[in-house]
């Protein structure tokens, strides 16, 4: 243990967590290329193929120019992805609204559909008593 001091062992740790951030931010900036729909297929490919050759200068130039649109994208795809998942459980829990509808049980079904749904956490404890209420009026 004498051969490598303990400054020479956090510094391998600083390189290495440095090494790790840098492959998750090339593989961030991988996919953002694939999935940027404004890019035609040469433009996808110059970007691609200046991340793979020159990784780091690639990488860092991708994020000055293309950083703010990269945000862009990932919180619009974060709101589609809420909304499929809010529309999923209406439709699941039979409230209307996302082209959903109570479908043919009685009021006792129903209820008992919303409790199980509720049960499994499924819907929150507000969106029980809102579809309880339709329900039952």
């Amino acid at each position: 243990m004498d051969d490598y001091p303990l400054l020479n062992l956090f510094w391998t740790m600083l390189w290495f967590f440095l090494w790790i951030m840098w492959l998750f931010l090339l593989f961030k900036v991988v996919t953002d290329i694939f999935r940027d729909h404004s890019l035609n297929g040469w433009a996808k490919a110059g970007w691609l193929i200046f991340c793979i050759v020159l990784p780091y200068l690639g990488v860092l130039v991708y994020v000055i120019a293309r950083g703010r649109s990269m945000g862009e994208r990932d919180a619009k795809q974060a709101k589609e992805n809420e909304a499929a998942f809010q529309a999923y459980i209406r439709n699941a829990a039979g409230t209307p609204g996302a082209g959903g509808g109570a479908g043919g049980g009685s009021a006792t079904d129903e209820l008992a559909r919303l409790a199980e749904l509720k049960d499994k956490g499924a819907i929150t404890p507000e969106e029980f008593e809102k579809a309880k209420a339709k329900v039952l009026s």
